[in-house]
């Protein structure tokens, strides 16, 4: 099933993101993780990319596991990071010989090596190139694309992020999803300027449950979150008890989605970090809500 199906609905969805294995050895536990959160019966489940592509085989592997054995419907990240037009038309065919219906075109992380190589000769710089490949390439797949409503960090501010946003919508992505959050008035004043930046496709939400201290620190590095007073409270609260911290990670997750569902957002995704029971928690706080 195309997300695009989903996303022209009238109810509401819940979706979790998982990730791949960084070795041959860790991917049966891998494996196991996403069988449990595809048997949580979500909407769909997005399977990740690592930083500069080295994990494109086991992403299409989880992938297409869940597709097939679990009837969920999939997303399959796919980043351009350092490849090739050859690599990235190989995983194009990778992935429609899979079954795979819908791509996240991303540009993906850079390690640390490519941080300060010269990128002017790489065949995609940018996640618009590859959105145009995958529009030229005549795979009839559903593209989605991110979305900062912080700014991207390499941008010089928001309306020159927004601007290469509707570039990216224009060549093809029929969704976006965004990076995580902690404030919802972050995501409802964004909604507000691509609105009127002429950007109309549906913009899905993405939630991270902060369930242990030490994440905090390293999801604010990453995405540079602005973390709201009320959050800080929690961690300086509980971050101590890990039992303690866990629950209330969960609860103040569950809250936002609460908040984005009664203020019209249909469809929300959730970064699990491959944690089975932290998404089926999420899913039975909201079981009368989802329906």
């Amino acid at each position: 099933m195309k997300l695009s199906e989903i996303f022209g609905q009238d109810k509401l969805s819940l979706s979790f993101e998982v990730f791949p294995p960084k070795t041959d050895a860790a991917f049966d536990t891998v494996k196991i993780a996403t069988e449990a959160i595809a048997g949580l019966h979500p909407s769909f489940v997005s399977v990740t990319y690592g930083a500069g592509g080295g994990t494109s085989k086991y992403t299409l592997d989880i992938a297409e596991n869940l597709l097939k054995n679990y009837g969920v419907p999939t997303l399959a990240h796919l980043t351009c990071v350092s490849s090739s037009k050859e690599m990235v038309k190989e995983r194009i065919e990778a992935m429609k010989q899979a079954g795979i219906e819908n791509v996240m075109a991303l540009r993906g992380d850079l390690t640390p090596e490519m941080e300060g190589q010269d990128r002017s000769h790489w065949d995609y710089r940018y996640a618009v190139d590859l959105v145009r490949e995958l529009k030229e390439s005549g795979a009839d797949f559903c593209i989605g694309g991110a979305c900062y409503p912080e700014v991207h960090p390499e941008s010089a501010d928001q309306k020159e992020d927004i601007k290469h946003l509707k570039e990216k919508v224009d060549a093809g992505c029929e969704f976006l999803t965004t990076q995580m959050f902690f404030d919802n008035n972050l995501l409802y004043n964004f909604l507000y300027k691509i609105r009127e930046a002429g950007i109309t496709v549906p913009v899905i939400p993405g939630i991270m449950p902060i369930t242990n201290a030490n994440q905090v620190e390293r999801a604010v590095k990453l995405s540079g979150s602005f973390v709201p007073t009320r959050f800080k409270s929690l961690v300086d609260r509980f971050g101590s008890s890990p039992e303690a911290m866990k629950q209330a990670g969960i609860v103040y997750a569950t809250d936002q989605i609460i908040d984005l569902y009664a203020n019209g957002i249909k469809n929300v995704h959730v970064y699990t970090m491959n944690k089975p029971d932290v998404a089926e928690k999420i899913m039975d706080n909201l079981s009368a809500i989802l329906g």
